[in-house]
């Protein structure tokens, strides 16, 4: 009969036999933050009770200030989370740190708490947190108030330092764009948002109303380009449709197959623009008009936020950035005004 290991002990089971918080022993471990002597004796004797060994922790323990930075993510595989993570990395690196990557699977209490036990239980100086989705969100609110933390989305955040890009107004500009080239109204094919309504909606439904044109109905996408095509089918069935704002590039790319799939040009029966100037915006086409974001200046300036913060220097708690318009091939004035 075979016999099954015991199950190694966790960084909960030692703050349960110390009676503290997964976030005190955290900080026991990694020394980023005071906890009192009582509180260290407790941990101390529950991780040499349980025989806990988490070896980087013990390692930072001997070499003084946590050299490890994490970062929190819903994804790293679309291109702004991709970027901005480049940008947090090379920064990190350039100052003498290392970077450890977590994704949270979804906003369910169960992802997130495994997700911040994961982060909590290396030996971290801080945590950069992308607020790109509900993951994302949900996170910031589980961290421990005394970790040094910086948020990075396109909305402000309140009680935590940030880094943002100004997408509503980004948004804006570019849907004027379309408005001023004739075009009665623009019609939105929606990312995910982070909660109910994020920046580039935002940016899209302010435009229109500042020119008093009501919103249309909004077409809802996935990440998925794919779901983009299928919505471009959709359109491409309607004749009331003359301009298409979509949330990020990889979805406008895939409306504007959908369009031609129904048998519809773009620009010439349906301008479409994109956001983000994914790398391929430019080589599609025709090559799509999008707002460029500086993703990995994001990551960047999100970096020497944290620093300043675990460093006790004096920090900005918010930093932004304004996206740049493209203007590119993929939107024209409507049929009727050529």
């Amino acid at each position: 009969m075979s016999k099954t290991a015991p199950k190694a002990p966790t960084i909960a089971d030692v703050a349960r036999d110390a009676g503290v918080s997964v976030p005190t022993v955290s900080r026991v471990l990694t020394g980023a933050a005071n906890v009192s002597d009582e509180k260290k004796r407790r941990v101390l004797r529950a991780i040499e009770y349980l025989n806990y060994r988490p070896s980087a922790a013990a390692r930072a323990l001997v070499v003084g200030r946590p050299k490890l930075i994490a970062v929190v993510a819903g994804n790293t595989s679309q291109y702004g989370y991709a970027e901005t993570i480049r940008g947090v990395e090379e920064s990190a690196r350039g100052a003498g740190f290392s970077v450890t990557i977590t994704v949270v699977e979804s906003a369910d209490d169960a992802a997130v708490d495994r997700a911040v036990e994961l982060v909590l239980a290396q030996p971290i100086a801080g945590i950069i947190v992308l607020k790109f989705d509900p993951p994302g969100v949900a996170t910031l609110h589980r961290l421990p108030k005394d970790m040094p933390a910086v948020a990075i989305s396109g909305i402000r955040e309140a009680g935590v330092p940030q880094a943002v890009l100004n997408e509503a107004a980004a948004a804006k500009e570019l849907v004027e764009y379309l408005l001023d080239l004739g075009h009665q109204t623009v019609h939105h094919v929606r990312v995910p948002p982070s909660r109910r309504e994020d920046g580039r909606t935002t940016g899209w439904r302010r435009a229109l109303t500042e020119r008093g044109i009501a919103a249309p109905a909004i077409f809802d996408a996935s990440w998925d380009p794919r779901s983009g095509r299928e919505i471009g089918r959709e359109i491409a069935l309607r004749d009331d449709v003359t301009a298409i704002f979509c949330g990020n590039d990889e979805i406008a790319m895939g409306v504007m197959r959908g369009l031609r799939d129904g048998g519809r040009s773009v620009p010439e029966d349906v301008s479409v623009v994109g956001f983000d100037d994914h790398p391929l915006a430019a080589m599609w086409s025709p090559a799509l008009t999008t707002v460029k974001q500086d993703f990995a200046g994001l990551g960047s300036r999100a970096y020497a936020m944290l620093s300043g913060l675990f460093s006790g220097d004096k920090v900005r708690r918010f930093s932004s950035e304004m996206p740049t318009l493209v203007i590119r091939e993929s939107a024209a004035p409507p049929a009727r005004n050529r």
